[in-house]
């Protein structure tokens, strides 16, 4: 089955708020402008806006769970997979349905020569986890040797379309992302080795997954 690529620059909260096609889809998506992204299960309440404010920093709320991701420009690679019911991919069991998702990722990370293993166990949560996604782990991510996560994946699934939101930082601010967590705050240290950059170019990057979406 043939994909619908897609590359896309603007507003997180626009984006994330499009009800898809249901049809294969793979867009790659850029912010416009600093963000934080919560969970769908997230309380505006845990963020320190003024922080956010003061840096310059949108806060907006996805609709598919686990906690809070810093979006820079030009600081992560950001793919977005749709696919409607009864394809292929599709799996009727949530968490397995995450697995092919890593195993893109792995397979593309692999040919920039950055080595990764994907989580098949259920959900590992850590003290920062709800705040913090990368804090924690769920089936499907991707893990360097050290145990850092390199990609992250969240799934909102609906009758029509399961939609899974990807992404690997180009480079990790943990000051930053613990400063905008509501005190009593992680310190940068806690968060320091949550998150694993990936070292290559966002255009490489997405060559390599754009060429490994599986038929």
């Amino acid at each position: 089955m043939n994909w619908y690529l897609a590359q896309r620059t603007g507003d997180a909260a626009e984006f994330h708020a499009l009800d898809p096609a249901p049809v294969r889809s793979a867009t790659f998506h850029t912010v416009d402008r600093p963000t934080l992204v919560l969970g769908s299960s997230q309380r505006p309440s845990e963020v320190d806006h003024r922080v956010a404010d003061a840096l310059g920093i949108e806060v907006v709320t996805r609709r598919s769970g686990g906690g809070a991701v810093l979006l820079l420009p030009g600081e992560h690679v950001w793919l977005d997979l749709v696919v409607p019911a009864g394809d292929p991919l599709w799996h009727d069991d949530v968490g397995a349905a995450m697995v092919w998702v890593g195993e893109l990722w792995r397979a593309a990370l692999a040919d920039l020569d950055v080595v990764g293993t994907v989580h098949r166990g259920p959900l590992q949560s850590s003290a920062w986890s709800r705040q913090v996604c990368f804090s924690g782990l769920g089936t499907g991510e991707v893990l360097a040797p050290d145990g850092g996560k390199l990609v992250g994946v969240a799934q909102r699934r609906t009758r029509t379309t399961a939609r899974f939101q990807t992404m690997c930082h180009l480079r990790w601010r943990p000051e930053l992302v613990a400063a905008l967590v509501t005190p009593p705050r992680p310190q940068a240290t806690d968060l320091a080795t949550a998150a694993v950059p990936v070292t290559a170019t966002a255009d490489d990057l997405v060559a390599v997954l754009a060429r490994h979406l599986p038929v």
